[in-house]
């Protein structure tokens, strides 16, 4: 009994903790920033914030200002108390205290992303997470022109199946994701080869044009509807709104390590309540030791060592990019509200 209060005392002084967390100024904070080229939002974050996720809660939108929510390259930023609370707003080079900057006369039209979107691009066009079944019902690759077993972009191929759309992607079947705890099943991977369309209809064999491939195209690879991408690139760094225990199940690349930038997957998504820009802390797991007096193997605990931001999310799983790692880690590590 007595250890079930001590858990629910702990329990709910993390969840108050958690609940009344506050954006933390640096120590080191400048009073004013100019955007440049290169930066991210999760950048400039940082240069004002201990828990960069909290930018929301201190930008400041100056309705003066065309298109207040985003930052571009040669905005200038300023640290200001609004009601006695530090705000961060765009202003102008000579007028700070009124917070009525001008329009510039040569507006840039790409703002900054959130984060480095080089290092996600891949999956940005490139990986979707399918139903076992919608991959196996979709129409298969027989071969290409005059019996070939390879294509790529400029060939001509057939295929078996109903005819999806006219414009389709060439897919191929990659990972199978499980819960490691559960084992349930989460999702599976497949990865995109090419892109092409269908010109020809004769039965159920399909006639198509390949326009562009980044693979050989092979037999048995699946076709399935070219879909608008679904991924957003405006991110908002942000904690999530429900609280997170998981695991990182998968690196890409099929290294041991984690480090930064790597984009991992984790097995938590939306009906835990994730969505693009939440940031999680990566905890790394314990090393299991032996006690030298019971002889008992007990588990250290785990240590924060890096920070990561979802960018795209599935019902059972989730695809997120380290932003921070003090220290190596692995697929296994635990992730959780930062």
């Amino acid at each position: 009994m007595r250890k079930l209060l001590y858990a629910l005392a702990a329990g709910m002084l993390l969840i108050t903790s958690w609940a009344h967390a506050q954006p933390e100024l640096r120590s080191d904070h400048p009073e004013r920033y100019t955007v440049v080229k290169g930066d991210t939002l999760w950048d400039i974050s940082a240069r004002f914030l201990n828990n960069p996720w909290y930018w929301p809660e201190i930008w400041h939108v100056n309705p003066q200002v065309e298109n207040p929510h985003l930052i571009y390259p040669g905005d200038r930023l300023a640290l200001v108390y609004i009601d006695g609370k530090p705000r961060v707003t765009k202003v102008s080079s000579s007028d700070v205290v009124r917070l009525s900057p001008k329009v510039r006369s040569e507006p840039i039209d790409t703002p900054i992303p959130a984060i480095p979107l080089d290092a996600i691009n891949s999956f940005l066009s490139e990986t979707r997470i399918v139903d076992v079944d919608e991959l196996n019902g979709a129409p298969y690759i027989l071969e290409g022109e005059d019996g070939r077993i390879v294509t790529g972009a400029g060939d001509k191929v057939y295929a078996r199946g109903e005819k999806p759309a006219d414009n389709v992607g060439v897919f191929r079947r990659s990972r199978e994701f499980r819960d490691p705890e559960t084992g349930e099943f989460l999702g599976l991977e497949a990865r995109s080869i090419g892109q092409g369309e269908i010109t020809r209809e004769n039965g159920d064999v399909l006639t198509m044009m390949l326009k562009k491939s980044n693979q050989e195209v092979r037999i048995g690879d699946r076709l399935l509807v070219s879909e608008e991408r679904r991924i957003t690139t405006s991110f908002v760094p942000s904690p999530p709104d429900s609280e997170i225990e998981g695991q990182m199940i998968s690196v890409e690349g099929g290294v041991t390590q984690i480090g930064q930038f790597d984009v991992v997957a984790i097995n938590r998504g939306e009906r835990e309540g994730l969505k693009p820009g939440n940031v999680l802390a990566v905890l790394k797991t314990g090393n299991l030791v032996r006690d030298p007096v019971t002889n008992e193997t007990i588990e250290l605990p785990s240590e924060r060592a890096g920070l990561m931001m979802i960018f795209q999310t599935y019902e059972k799983m989730s695809y997120g990019l380290m932003l921070q790692a003090s220290r190596p880690l692995s697929v296994g590590d635990k992730v959780t509200n930062p």
